[in-house]
């Protein structure tokens, strides 16, 4: 039987120890390497290769987030599946931002675990049905914002990106913030800002959200 290769990233030695125990029982399924860290993770998946990673989001140095976007952008037929105790829509949304194919929480009952690790062998999403409801509740709201972007009363309509670091500015961060929070430098978003003040007609940040307000924008 050929088995699934599988990389565990995690930097709690005794969860990796955990999971390689509860898949070593697993027919199809083999943990080929570990890693502790982010980076670790990237380089170890470059070297063996395996068809899986169990990707942790908290980890030292490079987070499970950033070291999936990595991996996917170096190696794409390895597929990702974020395995964490953290159901923060944030974490969410990025780790499938970032390329994850699969998302589940580390109370995932094994046999799911497993079919997840399968289903992402062989090209398929697999996400747990309590984070699923998050995704599809986020594609909802996305959905009306689009509609909403097409009809916006404006001359010059605001772009997807500077509709993200609009949302940003309603919660008040500032650039710096904003560029961590979409992994684009302070000066972009600097840039985003001016297009969408001079779009929406005002002088500053808050008049700019109390206007796409009125607007429905936000």
């Amino acid at each position: 039987m050929v088995k699934i290769r599988v990389l565990l990233a995690d930097d709690q030695q005794l969860m990796r120890e955990g999971l390689r125990v509860l898949l070593d029982l697993t027919p199809d399924i083999r943990v080929v390497g570990e890693a502790g860290d982010g980076a670790e993770a990237v380089e170890r998946a470059q070297a063996l290769r395996p068809e899986v990673v169990l990707m942790d989001v908290r980890m030292p140095g490079l987070d499970g987030v950033a070291a999936t976007r990595r991996l996917h952008e170096a190696c794409p037929e390895v597929k990702v599946i974020i395995l964490t105790t953290f159901d923060d829509d944030d974490y969410v949304f990025e780790g499938l931002r970032a390329g994850a194919v699969g998302y589940l929480l580390k109370d995932v009952p094994s046999e799911q675990l497993a079919e997840a690790i399968r289903a992402a062998a062989r090209g398929e999403a697999f996400i747990q049905p309590s984070v699923a409801r998050k995704v599809v509740a986020e594609f909802a709201r996305l959905t009306e914002r689009e509609h909403r972007r097409r009809e916006q009363p404006l001359v010059e309509p605001l772009s997807e990106r500077e509709l993200e670091v609009l949302a940003f500015l309603a919660e008040g961060l500032s650039n710096r913030e904003i560029g961590e929070r979409l992994f684009i430098a302070e000066g972009t978003v600097k840039n985003h800002v001016s297009n969408i003040l001079s779009k929406l007609g005002v002088r500053d940040r808050t008049q700019a959200v109390l206007r796409a307000q009125e607007l429905g924008l936000l």
